[in-house]
């Protein structure tokens, strides 16, 4: 199993963030205008010295990030695809336009394999596509999802129709994430599902991307606490960022946010989008870190009582700090 993932830290300059590769894609890239691979990162061409204390929180972020447990690719994808909204954008082979892909935004529900159903009517355009040519691809976003530093994945493969005995089952699996779909039965309205997936890619934010083989996909299971983790991250932003700063700065000395925005919760730690301004820069700077649980979360009362845990820890940490300056003084 081949992954491209890579550690975000900081720059000290400008309002870009760098990113270590460690690891390969499952594909090679096609090179553009025989331009090397990579991010072309502009700068006036004059090299900067980091500041020794910049450089010092970098490190420490990199170590930290580096150690923070994960869910990995195949429960990130899995779980993605469970607890998005149950909409997508699905692109055929167009049967109109010969030659060119067709795009269209579908309701969608994963089975308990994850593959989606679909219930389309008769006279889409991308039902008349896959009736022609099923192969196709879905491509769906997280359910928090707002710019590039957020997850999304693309399911390749054929949508086919279902047999009159797995009609039922989709139904109910439908229904229980679009309760309101009174259209589910209309006699024009036919049920289908990607059995054949053949290809699984997933960019989990910047510098955070790569595949898992279908058989990955089908044997992983959808994280349980990322069930409710949006209720979690929508209180702890609106009430108590000031913890979750605390957190951060706990969790990496020397890192001081003036914003931290909890993106995600799952059974092993948050991620948090945060805005800093380096130090000897002007600018501030967006970026998502890895905040890792002291331990894996089974329930919602575990996940307040680790947060409560944590938020106590970084305050007492926070209130020795001082005391150990002036001693040092």
């Amino acid at each position: 199993m081949k992954y491209l993932t890579a550690l975000t830290s900081i720059l000290a300059f400008g309002n870009v963030a760098a990113f270590a590769p460690s690891g390969a894609s499952r594909h090679a890239s096609t090179q553009l205008y025989n331009k090397p691979a990579g991010h072309d990162v502009r700068s006036d061409g004059v090299a900067k010295e980091m500041d020794p204390e910049e450089l010092k929180i970098q490190t420490a972020l990199a170590e930290h990030q580096q150690n923070a447990p994960k869910l990995g690719f195949p429960t990130d994808v899995r779980t993605l695809v469970q607890y998005n909204h149950g909409f997508a954008v699905m692109s055929t082979i167009s049967k109109l336009n010969p030659g060119f892909p067709g795009g269209s935004v579908v309701g969608f529900a994963p089975d308990e394999l994850g593959r989606p159903i679909f219930i389309f009517s008769g006279m889409s355009s991308h039902t008349q596509d896959l009736l022609a040519d099923p192969k196709c691809s879905l491509t769906i976003a997280s359910k928090e999802f707002k710019g590039a530093a957020d997850g999304r994945v693309n399911l390749m493969g054929e949508v086919t129709l279902l047999k009159q005995d797995e009609k039922e089952a989709a139904k109910a699996a439908y229904l229980a994430k679009h309760p309101g779909a009174f259209w589910v039965d209309f006699g024009d309205f036919n049920w289908f599902r990607m059995d054949e997936i053949v290809s699984v890619r997933f960019v989990g934010g910047f510098a955070r991307a790569g595949s898992v083989t279908p058989e990955e996909y089908a044997e992983a299971k959808p994280d349980p606490v990322s069930a409710f983790g949006p209720a979690i991250a929508s209180h702890m932003n609106d009430d108590h960022m000031s913890s979750t700063i605390a957190m951060v700065a706990h969790a990496i000395p020397g890192l001081e946010v003036s914003e931290a925005v909890i993106t995600s919760v799952d059974s092993l730690g948050m991620y948090v989008k945060c805005t800093r301004t380096p130090r000897a820069s002007d600018q501030p700077q967006q970026f998502k870190i890895r905040l890792p649980f002291p331990r894996k979360i089974e329930d919602r009362k575990d996940v307040k009582n680790v947060i409560v845990e944590m938020t106590r820890a970084a305050t007492a940490s926070a209130a020795t700090e001082p005391a150990a300056a002036a001693t040092e003084d």
